[in-house]
């Protein structure tokens, strides 16, 4: 096994270890709430709580892996993700488990770019299509297997033990890297940690990830819409003030790669319109259609199958297409596949729901697997850490802002036309792929790739 693939597989290890602990908790939700008496709504904090450990410390990573080599920071991560594992699985109260999965975030957060950017260093732009391909096949299976693990460790155990189910496989990462890492030399100097920077962008991204969450929910609209306000005031302050500095926190200025920024677009509103839909869909399964818990959640098996079969064309065909080429069908396809599920109203078959979500499955994961391709393609080798970690927090906020997003338009028509409320949303949301599609017609095609490809083989 050479280098490269070694550097591969600790990257697939943490991004796999990450990803279990994101979609592994929900299982735990009925001993939580029973051990702790908690109401729902605290217990979405727990998930929360992770997912805002993990964005906060995103913006860290390129200053972290330039003033202490990346090869430390990963090592350490994984220690610390390690004991709040311990610490969540042993904790007392609800505070202290959300506190907890706080720092396990921490831990976690950094696991993904710095691996990323450990990774994709190593590969030319022509053999980055297959890596990612790799790479949406380990996020494909954690949220398939997750759910169903944790359930099997609640059953057998009890719903502590889910919170260290991935200690076995973080020790591997952690072994692994220790072992087989090497001390990467540092091109650029760190320079002086950007304090105020990182301050304003993380009281912003604290703010925005609870504020979105709270929209989602139907009790307490006006404080969500009152810290997202807050949050975004910030996060413009901090955009500003970045883009005025020679050594920001984050090079905010790759944006203006229309790769980079095309495929951060197209995240949001794919993958990230799917996680909503997804969430009103088995809502309305289960409490319209009377779809039992297990008929519902089994709709994930012809997605994954969908899934894995879009990730295999995009891996072998990105090369030969370019990124436009499978962009288009792939938003379309999702955009069918949610129009199926609206025909569910007037013809409640089972086959329907299977269809709409092995479309889904297909039309999403060919975009996000092509997005993972084309994002990097252009960035400069010094500017990945930039780039990796821009593209993680986007990709994180994307599942917020996808669920947010449904939430309110479902709430809202449940208001004013409640017996067609899920059927408009899902017409509305199989409508929106129109928007992404717009955009990748200004994509370059096939020429992009095969000029990088050219000048990388040279």
């Amino acid at each position: 096994m050479n280098y490269r693939t070694r550097v591969a597989v600790v990257y697939l290890l943490g991004f796999f270890v990450d990803l279990i602990n994101m979609f592994i908790a929900n299982v735990a939700y009925p001993g939580i709430a029973r051990h702790f008496q908690a109401p729902v709504s605290a217990l979405a904090w727990v998930s929360t709580g992770y997912i805002l450990g993990l964005t906060l410390v995103i913006p860290l990573s390129r200053w972290l892996t330039a003033r202490f080599g990346a090869r430390r920071i990963f090592i350490v991560s994984v220690i610390i993700f390690m004991v709040a594992s311990l610490g969540a699985c042993a904790a007392g109260s609800l505070m202290s488990l959300i506190v907890w999965r706080i720092v396990q975030g921490l831990g976690g957060g950094l696991l993904i770019p710095v691996g990323q950017t450990l990774t994709y260093a190593l590969f030319r732009s022509h053999e980055r299509a297959r890596l990612s391909a790799m790479i949406m096949l380990v996020g494909l299976l954690a949220p398939a297997l997750s759910p169903a693990f944790g359930g099997m460790i609640v059953d057998s155990f009890s719903w502590r033990w889910v919170f260290v189910a991935s200690l076995p496989l973080a020790m591997l990462t952690w072994g692994l890297a220790l072992f087989w890492l090497r001390d990467e030399e540092v091109k650029e100097p760190a320079g002086r940690f950007e304090l105020s920077g990182f301050l304003l962008a993380g009281a912003a991204l604290a703010l925005i990830l609870p504020g979105l969450t709270l929209l989602g929910e139907t009790g307490d609209v006006a404080t969500g819409v009152f810290l997202l306000l807050c949050g975004l005031i910030l996060m413009t302050i901090f955009v500003r003030k970045s883009l005025q500095q020679s050594r920001p926190l984050l090079e905010l200025t790759l944006i203006k790669d229309p790769l980079l920024r095309t495929a951060m677009l197209i995240y949001q509103c794919i993958p990230g319109i799917f996680t909503g839909i997804s969430l009103i869909a088995m809502l309305y399964l289960q409490q319209e259609l009377h779809f039992s818990a297990a008929q519902a959640g089994g709709l994930m098996v012809p997605w994954s199958l969908g899934s894995f079969v879009a990730i295999s064309v995009s891996g072998k065909m990105f090369n030969r297409t370019g990124p436009r080429a499978l962009f288009i069908p792939g938003c379309l396809i999702q955009g069918i596949g949610i129009g199926f599920l609206s025909a569910l109203s007037v013809t409640p078959q089972p086959w329907l729901a299977v269809t709409a979500f092995s479309l889904m499955g297909f039309g999403s994961s060919l975009c996000s697997s092509t997005a993972q391709s084309c994002a990097f393609l252009q960035v400069r080798q010094n500017a990945l850490a930039d780039a990796s970690a821009l593209w993680n927090i986007n990709r994180q906020l994307s599942f917020c802002l996808g669920v947010t997003v449904v939430s309110v338009m479902l709430n809202v028509l449940q208001v004013y036309i409640p017996q067609h409320a899920y059927r408009l949303s899902f017409i509305i949301a199989a409508a929106s792929v129109l928007l992404p599609v717009m955009l990748c017609l200004k994509l370059p095609g096939r020429e992009i790739v095969q000029a990088f490809n050219l000048k990388e083989k040279r």
